[in-house]
């Protein structure tokens, strides 16, 4: 377990809410909800990282999934929301560099926010890839760093300051995608190039 990882989202799940409930998941809703209607009703489903669990109100009905987040705060503030769930739900504290789950346990994995705050964006999207069936499919919901100025330039200045509270802001998430061995099959902007839906399959 990452414990640097593991103590600052422990330190952010008292304002989580806070920070996000009322801006950025009001504004990203819309987006999110596509995404999720990806969740076929066969599934079985990883999602990673369940923080408070604010998504859980954009998943479709029905669906057996498995949510892990390295925050055993966010965890505990996210168990009303998965007790409200109207399907099968189970939370689970783990990081996704330590994965205990058997190879090829899941048909589908979703993210969300997620892949700007792993420490090593590879090496977790390559455990994913290990947990997933063969031909199974990675669904993400990212901010990622520009491709344009002055945005690139902002972002990569502000990255290290930020990634001590949050995420960080300049990481190509589409190229760690393909470089953990997944085929990313479709990718759509959903603000400038910087906050994206990213597919593909194993």
């Amino acid at each position: 377990m990452d414990t640097a990882t593991r103590a600052k989202w422990d330190r952010a799940s008292r304002t989580f809410d806070l920070m996000s409930a009322y801006g950025p998941e009001w504004r990203w809703r819309p987006a999110k909800l596509r995404l999720f209607e990806r969740m076929r009703p066969d599934a079985k489903i990883l999602f990673l990282a369940l923080g408070t669990g604010l998504d859980i109100s954009c998943f479709p009905r029905g669906r057996d999934i498995t949510a892990i987040d390295i925050s055993p705060k966010m965890v505990e503030r996210a168990q009303a929301r998965v007790a409200a769930y109207d399907g099968n739900m189970t939370a689970l504290v783990m990081d996704v560099h330590a994965m205990t789950f058997p190879e090829a346990s899941f048909d589908q994995v979703f993210t969300s926010c997620t892949f700007c705050s792993v420490p090593n964006p590879v090496a977790g999207l390559i455990a994913l890839h290990q947990v997933l069936k063969p031909g199974g499919e990675l669904h993400m919901f990212e901010h990622t760093g520009s491709r344009w100025f002055p945005f690139n330039v902002m972002m990569k200045l502000m990255s290290p300051l930020a990634s001590r509270f949050g995420p960080e802001l300049d990481r190509d998430t589409v190229t760690n995608v393909r470089a953990a061995g997944f085929r990313v099959t479709e990718v759509n902007h959903v603000f400038l190039d910087t906050v994206k839906t990213i597919h593909a399959v194993k």
